[in-house]
């Protein structure tokens, strides 16, 4: 996919468009991920630009879109204070806000990380201690694909990757809710080249 064939296909109204990966991001690429969040924002319209407000690539990738147009960057938090003062997004909606009763798919898909799938019932029915706190972060990443009743779904991902480990992590959860609910994603080995077009 070129950069023409992205913008071709999601610069569309109402379009969310994830824009996040690993906390661990080489130096060398570090200004790559702030450079794809400013053009992706530049070339496009009408897409909003999601992020799980993390530290490495999200934080980057965030960047990039704020410095052309803060009001086109979203973010989804595991809980209200996550990092607030690093989050540059125009409106944040956190697991606080969000009730997961009624989010039955959301909490199901949260479930394939078999790392934290016990935590998950556990945070669910209101356990708030630092163990089912784990919980919150994998269930963020669902949220970020499936949105809920109030939150739209995203309708593609551009994803910085550990291509050593790929689909690992958090990172690999959501990419991995992406596969499972036909959401196409690409990692860096794509639009690095979009860079360069």
């Amino acid at each position: 996919m070129t950069l023409n064939e992205f913008i071709d296909k999601y610069d569309l109204p109402g379009s969310v468009v994830l824009l996040e990966g690993k906390r661990d991001v080489k130096d060398r690429d570090m200004e790559k991920l702030e450079k794809i969040g400013s053009l992706l924002t530049e070339k496009t319209k009408h897409i909003l630009f999601r992020s799980g407000n993390a530290k490495g690539a999200d934080l980057y990738f965030s960047k990039g879109v704020a410095y052309i147009d803060k009001t086109r960057l979203q973010a989804i938090a595991p809980y209200g204070t996550h990092r607030k003062k690093e989050n540059l997004a125009y409106s944040t909606i956190s697991l606080d806000d969000v009730s997961l009763i009624g989010e039955s798919k959301v909490v199901y898909q949260s479930k394939m990380n078999k790392k934290t799938e016990k935590l998950i019932d556990r945070y669910v029915s209101g356990e708030r201690d630092r163990f089912s706190m784990k919980a919150a972060y994998i269930i963020r990443d669902t949220v970020k694909v499936l949105g809920t009743k109030d939150v739209k779904p995203a309708s593609f991902g551009i994803f910085y990757d550990d291509l050593d480990e790929p689909m690992s992590g958090g990172t690999g959860h959501t990419m991995n809710v992406c596969k499972k609910n036909n959401v196409g994603y690409i990692n860096q080995r794509t639009w690095f080249a979009w860079l360069n077009e």
